[in-house]
């Protein structure tokens, strides 16, 4: 047959090396071996699939098309690989990988190390992958079969998942101890004072600031900002040096401070809020031990709402905390 796993791997590999002779060296195949495997693809497709030149291969429309499609079907055969491996004709325990991604700069991201925790306790023989990335990136992980699931910010229908709404949480100005803000006796901030200070926020690839950003539209403010920042430890550091303040949810704004704990205003007139929604694919079955790291997922989230609760998260649609 012209296609099969080896021709496929082949293919995937020089486009993500855009090279072939790279490609060649990294499946320790000779170069018109490889060359041989995409011929075979493009006569059995009927396209061409990649597009030559002096500085290396670039996938046609057709070969990203296929491109995707590949990834699928190989991250597939890794993970059937993965578990049978580590499974004996025998084996009652649930084992194998797992992956799941947390959006940055969400309540979600606070769930890594009980999750991690949990899962090491209830299922030793599980190998879990956690991903904290851009929440678009994440999802086209879990599209391609590169992760099982995701808990990402998601503001529209996604074509090859299903989303499932998991908590919606209120967003908070997270600012220097030393900064000065508006007097305020019930913990508040107006998103028109906000326009005065030098905000330091994640670069607009993120889905959370491309929330923030329509808020100020919607009020016809236009923000200060002074830096995009996606590491959260560079953003503690930076707050903490009266770089400037920042937009989190209040479970981010809560996590440890070394030196003196920064000033958390609720976001009002108007409040923003956005939803965290859980996101798996809607093409392939869950494997079993995928299913019981999402039974504990689930869990988890609903701890958030019990006592003592986060402030300003709730169920969808629900009132939030405070």
């Amino acid at each position: 047959m012209s296609v099969n796993f080896k021709t496929l791997k082949s293919f995937v590999t020089a486009v993500d090396a855009k090279s072939l002779s790279a490609a060649a060296q990294q499946l320790h195949v000779a170069q018109p071996a490889l060359s041989q495997h995409i011929a075979s693809l493009e006569a059995h497709f009927r396209h061409k699939l990649l597009v030559r030149s002096n500085t290396g291969v670039k996938p046609t429309s057709a070969g990203s098309q296929l491109y995707r499609h590949a990834q699928i079907i190989l991250s597939h055969l890794d993970q059937l690989e993965g578990e049978l491996a580590s499974r004996s004709e025998s084996a009652s325990t649930i084992s194998g990988p797992v992956s799941i991604g947390l959006a940055t700069y969400s309540t979600a991201s606070v769930l890594s190390m009980p999750l991690l925790k949990a899962v090491r306790s209830q299922y030793p023989e599980i190998n879990l992958f956690i991903n904290d990335n851009f929440g678009l990136v994440l999802s086209e992980m879990v599209v391609t079969g590169r992760m099982d699931m995701a808990v990402i910010y998601a503001g529209a229908p996604m074509k090859g998942v299903t989303l499932e709404p998991l908590l919606s949480e209120e967003l908070f100005l997270v600012a220097p101890a030393s900064m000065a803000l508006p007097d305020s006796h019930d913990g508040t901030i107006a998103l028109r004072d906000l326009a005065r200070i030098d905000l330091l926020l994640p670069s607009r690839m993120h889905l959370l600031r491309r929330l923030i950003d329509e808020a100020f539209s919607s009020a016809g403010i236009t923000p200060n900002i002074r830096a995009e920042i996606e590491s959260s430890e560079t953003l503690r550091q930076a707050i903490e040096a009266n770089v400037g303040a920042t937009i989190l949810p209040a479970a981010l704004a809560n996590f440890a401070w070394p030196g003196t704990a920064p000033k958390i205003r609720k976001i009002v007139e108007p409040s923003i809020r956005t939803t965290i929604s859980l996101c798996v694919p809607n093409h392939v079955p869950m494997s079993e031990q995928a299913k019981v790291v999402l039974d504990i997922l689930h869990a988890q989230i609903d701890q958030l709402f019990t006592d003592p609760p986060h402030a300003g998260i709730s169920a969808p649609g629900g009132e939030p905390s405070t």
